[in-house]
């Protein structure tokens, strides 16, 4: 069974929007400045069953102590949000395995 973003927001409070209705660009740099840690992916990596819009090198954030990844979360019609997630151990892993070097 694959974890599904759109379904998890709908149903769960369990996360934080940091800003929303926003360019990529402002997302990306607060994802930049607010993350503990920024690991980059390609443009159209799968992350927590998503496909990640924007441009490339899309930043996502790593917060290994509360255990919570930022990312970029776009929406048509409805701009870019950055979306703070709690994530377990194997899905940081994941992400680390798509990394851009």
């Amino acid at each position: 069974m694959s974890f599904c973003l759109e379904t998890y927001l709908q149903q769960s409070e369990d996360y934080k929007i940091h800003i929303s209705r926003a360019g990529y660009r402002e997302c990306a740099k607060l994802i930049k400045e607010k993350a503990a840690k920024v690991l980059y992916v390609k443009a159209g990596e799968k992350i927590l069953g998503a496909r990640l819009i924007g441009i490339p090198p899309i930043p996502i954030g790593i917060n290994k102590e509360k255990k919570t990844i930022m990312i970029p979360y776009t929406k048509p019609c409805y701009g870019t949000a950055v979306v703070e997630i709690p994530v377990n151990e194997g899905e940081i892993e994941k992400i680390k395995k798509v990394a851009i070097k």
